[in-house]
């Protein structure tokens, strides 16, 4: 993979931390904004990048990079993408994957019909101890409750408080709770259950944009809750309660740390896989793999899983009311 950055902010510095451990991904080129120059700078020094842009064009005209990486804030995110798509590059986008479901579809059948991989940065979906949730949890016998909390303590709420509005708060821009924190939750019960029978998000709600909610699931069978929280804190867990035993995690649902794995009657047991301790390193070595192999079946999978992931934030918003992006 010879990868091209777009952003310079914390995402990025966080991928550039591990990112030369993977050694099959060379670091081309990094593209902001011509005010972060000394920013990119500074980067390129540290991690040896080949080039840095400030025009988003220029850098999808090299053809020394094959797969563009989106780092940006979420509003962002569609525009870039569509671009990097029709300029004939793979496209690894943050999560959220887009502000709406009508700009994930065009996405998704762009890089269709050009034969391009396209998938959504979203660690869970890799991690090993993921995974590892995933096939033990027949033997929780039947579902009845699941349960996400993910909660974190912005350092921009008090600076919304005073009226100043930064991305992560922003509506225009596709901040709030769901789009920003939430998701994660979302991705992991997704992933492991697929889609809901019904949705409802109730948020908490100021200057028209949600910092905290819960989201409710409905699967018939069993019930889900959601927490995702910028505006407060509480210890980060998960649970899943089936018949015959749960799941427990003490991570929030980006991380999935370890978890315990405790059936009626019996010592539970800890698992935990994980054979690297940066949450996003598993995701860029499959990354690899799948632009590498031009695995597409893989990429139509996990394109499948986003696009029901989508369907749920689209149902959330409209439960609450809620609509993000720069066409609200």
């Amino acid at each position: 993979m010879k990868l091209g950055i777009v952003g310079a902010g914390m995402i990025v510095k966080d991928l550039l931390s591990f990112i030369h451990e993977i050694p099959a991904i060379t670091l081309e080129a990094i593209c902001s904004r011509p005010g972060h120059l000394d920013k990119m700078l500074t980067l390129q020094e540290q991690y040896g990048i080949a080039q840095i842009y400030s025009e988003y064009s220029d850098m999808i005209a090299n053809d020394e990079v094959d797969t563009i990486y989106i780092g940006l804030p979420n509003h962002l995110h569609y525009a870039y993408a569509k671009e990097a798509l029709l300029g004939g590059k793979h496209v690894i986008c943050e999560k959220p994957f887009t502000s709406n479901f009508q700009e994930f579809l065009e996405l998704k059948e762009i890089a269709r019909q050009k034969q391009l991989v396209l998938v959504e940065a979203i660690t869970n979906q890799y991690l090993k101890n993921y995974l590892s949730m995933k096939e033990n949890l027949r033997k929780l016998g039947d579902i009845k409750i699941v349960e996400c909390n993910y909660s974190q303590y912005s350092s921009r709420y008090a600076a919304f408080q005073a009226g100043e509005v930064l991305p992560a708060f922003n509506p225009e821009m596709s901040g709030g709770a769901l789009m920003d924190i939430n998701l994660y939750n979302i991705h992991l019960v997704v992933g492991l259950f697929g889609s809901p029978k019904k949705v409802e998000y109730w948020a908490n709600m100021e200057r028209g944009i949600d910092t905290s909610g819960m989201l409710l699931l409905d699967y018939r069978e069993f019930k889900c809750v959601c927490i995702g929280s910028k505006d407060s804190t509480a210890p980060n867990a998960m649970n899943i309660q089936g018949n015959k035993g749960y799941i427990h995690m003490t991570s929030s649902a980006n991380k999935c740390e370890s978890f315990d794995l405790a059936l009626h009657k019996e010592t539970p047991i800890r698992i935990d896989i994980k054979d690297h301790p940066h949450r996003m390193y598993d995701e860029f070595v499959e990354f690899e793999r799948m632009i590498r192999e031009h695995d597409l079946e893989k990429v139509t999978a996990m394109l499948e899983h986003s696009e029901k992931v989508m369907e749920v934030i689209e149902q959330a918003k409209q439960s609450a009311n809620l609509v993000f992006g720069p066409d609200r």
